[in-house]
């Protein structure tokens, strides 16, 4: 089994490479936690998409701390990683492609099933415990699968937030639909693009996919597609749950809905920092967690 990380955002509201802070007790960034976690339940490859300038820095920093019996590999998203055939200027584009150009960046790779997750978000043990679970158990490529969170649990007190919010029927999901700005106002939860107010305990994907193989080849052809509109080349993104979306909608794949007691945070703002360091040294001193995290 694989686990993809992507970690080749700016942080620009973070206003630093959040995905490479020293937030745990011996000075581990959050990436690690996850690292460690999958490991535990079976992982045996891990793989982080990253930018150029980050790629050796990565390898000579993980590759010492993980056991010899794990692949590492980290590999480039590349803005001009592009579909065959298509050649497109991008001069003028300064941000990658987004997150589903991120996870086809790792084709080449990623010869499994395979568990993809954003770099800077904690996940929990039992959330990789359920990944691996259900992997162990599927037994059809078509079908893929996330694990959901209870909105009111993946808020910021510092701003608003991005959420994929899932509509879901028996485990199984309907929908996922991506709203930018979500946040906590007067004791409500708002999508204040719309003005809506959204359950609490609404399901919403925190980027934490189940996938095989077979979603590289829908993605180049989403991405082919999505090339051919020019309004999209200057600063459109592609995004796992559009694609997701669509392969639902196409027939291709069905996702099932993995709930799961685990606890979450982000460092979505700089501000999220010392929260996110507490809860770290909180989980160490629980034992949940040795210190140092490798030893």
């Amino acid at each position: 089994m694989t686990l993809l990380l992507m970690a080749a955002g700016s942080g620009s509201r973070y206003g630093k490479l959040k995905q490479f802070d020293d937030l745990g007790p011996a000075g581990e960034f959050l990436l690690e936690f996850s690292i460690y976690d999958a490991i535990k339940y079976g992982f045996t490859h891990i793989v982080l998409v990253t930018r150029a300038e980050n790629k050796e820095f990565l390898e000579n920093y993980l590759s010492p701390k993980l056991p010899n019996a794990i692949q590492l590999d980290v590999v480039v998203q590349d803005i001009n990683d592009l579909p065959k055939g298509l050649t497109i200027d991008t001069t003028e584009r300064a941000k990658p492609w987004g997150t589903a150009h991120a996870v086809w960046s790792a084709r080449n790779v990623v010869n499994s099933d395979f568990v993809i997750i954003n770099a800077d978000d904690y996940y929990g043990k039992q959330a990789f415990e359920g990944a691996a679970n259900f992997i162990k158990n599927n037994n059809s490529n078509k079908t893929y699968a996330i694990v959901g969170y209870n909105l009111k649990d993946t808020l910021s007190e510092h701003g608003s937030v991005s959420r994929g919010v899932c509509s879901v029927d028996d485990g199984h999901l309907v929908s996922i639909e991506e709203h930018t700005k979500i946040e906590a106002v007067d004791g409500e939860i708002i999508d204040t693009e719309s003005g809506n107010t959204l359950h609490p305990d609404t399901i919403v994907s925190m980027n934490f996919w189940i996938c095989n193989t077979s979603i590289f080849d829908y993605i180049e052809t989403y991405f082919s597609n999505f090339l051919q509109i020019p309004e999209n080349l200057e600063k459109s993104e592609i995004y796992i749950p559009f694609v997701a979306q669509e392969m639902m909608t196409n027939g291709l794949i069905d996702i099932n809905v993995i709930t799961t007691n685990s606890e979450w945070f982000g460092v979505t703002y700089y501000e999220d920092k010392a929260e996110a360091v507490n809860t770290l040294q909180r989980l160490t001193d629980q034992k949940i967690y040795p210190t140092p995290l490798w030893k």
